[in-house]
Formats: C-alpha cells, sequence, structure tokens
C-alpha cells in the first residue's frame, strides 16, 4: 500500500498552510513516573484547538470548486463541528452544522464564532443523521463524516507524521479511540513513516467498543458510555476500522480514575490545559508501564477544549 505513503505526504503539504505544526513536548517528571521517554504531540495548540482542524481542512481542501461552493455538512456536539466551521470559514466555504440540542453552550458558541450554521435536534444518532441528509438535499452541501471518512483519517494522519519526522526513533505510538479517525490516521503513519514503530490505543473502560471491537474482528457498540472523556463516546466506521484491524496493535482500558489521574498530572506537571479524553493515551502508558519501560514513546494530545463548568477535579 505505497499509496498510503504517498497520500499522506501529499496531504501533509496540501493542510500545512492551514494549520500550526503543533509543538512537542517532553517531561522529566512524567518520564520518571512512566520509566520510559515520552515525547507529547501537543494538539491542544491546533487552531480551534483539536488534531481535527486536519482532517476537516484536508475533507474541504479535497471537493470541487463546484462541490466547495454549495458547502459541507455534519453532525457532532464536539470537536469536529468547531474543526469543519472553522476550516470551512478558512477556506470561504458554508458549513452547516448538524448539533444535538443538549450540546453544551459552550459548544454551540463556539461553532458559531468559527461561522458554522447550527441546526439544532434531539440528540439520537437517527435524528442527527436525518437532519443532516435534508440539509444536503436543501443545499447540496457535500456530508463529511468526523472520523469515517478517508480524507478526515489521512488528516489526523498528519498528526503522528510530524511527530515521527521530529522523533524518528519512536518505538511506540499511543492514541487514544473515540471514533477511530486519530488512531487510523497514526497506525498509517507509524507503519510508512516510523522504524517498526507499533501503534497503540488508550480507551475507556466505560465505552470500550474498539477494544471489543479488535477482539471480535467486527464492529462493536456500546450500549451506555459514562465517562469524562467525552470525545471518545463515538465509534468506529466501516473506513477506519479494517485500518485498526490491521495496523492497531492493542487497545488498553483504562477506568476513569486513571484517566483524572493522567490528566492531573498533565496539568500539574506540563503546565498545559487538555482535555479528559487527551489524557487517555498516557493514561494507558501508565495503566502498563511494563509494556512501554525503557522505550520512547509520542503520545498524541488530541485536544484541549475543556468545559470549565464540568471540571472532574
Amino acid at each position: 500500500m505505497e499509496t498510503a505513503r504517498q497520500e499522506l505526504q501529499k496531504v501533509a503539504k496540501r493542510i500545512q498552510p492551514h494549520i500550526h505544526r503543533t509543538p512537542v513536548l517532553t517531561s522529566r517528571l512524567i518520564n520518571e513516573i512512566a520509566g520510559a521517554e515520552l515525547f507529547f504531540k501537543c494538539e491542544n495548540f491546533q487552531r480551534m484547538g483539536a488534531f481535527k482542524m486536519r482532517g476537516a481542512t484536508n475533507a474541504i481542501l479535497n471537493l470541487s470548486a463546484d462541490k466547495q461552493k454549495k458547502g459541507v455538512v455534519t453532525h457532532s456536539s464536539g470537536n469536529f463541528a468547531q474543526a469543519l466551521s472553522l476550516a470551512a470559514k478558512s477556506l470561504n466555504v458554508p458549513a452547516y452544522i448538524v448539533m444535538p440540542d443538549s450540546a453544551p453552550e459552550v459548544k454551540k458558541a463556539a461553532v458559531r464564532t468559527y461561522g458554522g450554521q447550527i441546526t439544532e435536534c434531539p440528540s439520537t444518532l437517527k435524528d442527527r443523521e436525518e437532519t443532516a441528509n435534508r440539509i444536503q438535499e436543501e443545499t447540496g452541501a457535500t456530508f463529511i463524516h468526523p472520523s469515517n471518512d478517508l480524507d478526515v483519517i489521512l488528516g489526523q494522519g498528519t498528526a503522528a507524521l510530524e511527530l515521527l519526522e521530529d522523533h524518528p526513533d519512536l518505538e511506540i505510538l499511543v492514541s487514544p479511540v473515540g471514533g477511530g479517525g486519530l488512531i487510523a490516521g497514526a497506525a498509517l503513519a507509524a507503519k510508512y513513516f516510523g522504524k517498526d514503530c507499533k501503534c497503540i490505543g488508550g480507551e475507556p473502560a466505560e465505552a470500550d467498543d474498539a477494544w471489543r471491537s479488535l477482539k471480535s474482528g467486527k464492529i462493536e457498540t456500546n450500549e451506555t458510555a459514562n465517562t469524562i472523556a467525552d470525545g471518545l463516546k463515538t465509534q468506529l466506521g466501516d473506513q477506519n476500522f479494517p485500518i485498526i484491524l490491521e495496523h492497531v496493535e492493542e487497545i488498553i482500558r483504562v477506568s476513569e480514575d486513571d484517566i483524572k489521574e493522567a490528566l492531573r498530572l498533565i496539568w500539574e506537571r506540563m503546565k498545559i490545559i487538555v482535555e479528559p479524553s487527551s489524557a487517555v493515551a498516557l493514561a494507558a502508558v501508565l495503566k502498563e508501564k511494563e509494556r512501554f519501560r525503557n522505550k520512547k514513546v509520542g503520545i498524541l494530545i488530541s485536544g484541549g477544549n475543556v468545559d470549565f463548568s464540568r471540571l472532574p477535579f
């Protein structure tokens, strides 16, 4: 699949003028606690505060001029709603965002700031999909899925690609797992740009559909997802799952306490604000220290969009 290697390079070049190349930070203290050398790729410093800006930008840039004129539509209550809105605004493309009426006001306000046109609907997936379909029919806009879209996956993979360019000798790359877009992109980057670099996922035990999917070989779902890592409640799709199945070594499940402990460590020791979903990758490393001992490990910090009215501390 040499094309995946070339595609990732092409995508990185294509989106480069529209995104930040985010810093890679280290912490001597966290290295001591983990017993490993950790390199944090800080996508909390990305435009709109999360890695999703990469995939959204790539997906829009890949549309024809005619399609761009008609706009893009997605359904999301979180970071992808903001990412698509800002990417579309930067490229002069209309963005129609379907959000559940239960979404926090702070998230709706952020989407409006970035120029997204919000349509609210009940929070079931069925309602979201029907509303997005209706907007598509009315406007001719192109639907872009937050994680189950190859252009989006390749865009997200550029975060791991940059990390491997800065630190080519990483032995393991750890990514949080939610909808599967980031870890699928990261796994491709690890395979084609790492030197025998393995890709491992971290996932909340309270929303462990990807862990179960990797075991059963088919896409599993969650009945409930009672986790503070609210960005990881979504499930895998038919575009990203085959990549995950083939290229992700393992997924490590972490408890809510594990996530809070890792989150506190990053806030207190690294002095950076990250959202709970971002702490899941570090939580996985700290939970299974033996596996990572003395290794060089890349950790994808997925975003920093924290709802300060609902802090876990």
